[in-house]
């Protein structure tokens, strides 16, 4: 599995990161960047309480 975000959608509003920090980082031009694109079983929780709290729902989970 991994992370899909729609660049197009997202804010930037950080809500990712504070959810899922090993996974998503705001850059100093305060961009969305995906450090970690495959979803591990460690990572999973975090990222599908991202996935849920994004409010343009910008962030997805997709198989392969």
């Amino acid at each position: 599995m991994k992370v899909k975000v729609d660049f197009d959608l997202c804010e930037s509003n950080a809500l990712c990161e504070a959810l899922a920090p090993e996974v998503f980082e705001l850059d100093d031009d305060d961009n969305l960047q995906i450090l970690q694109e495959d979803v591990t079983e460690e990572s999973r929780a975090n990222v599908e309480r991202a996935v849920s709290a994004c409010p343009r729902s910008a962030i997805s989970i997709v198989e392969g």
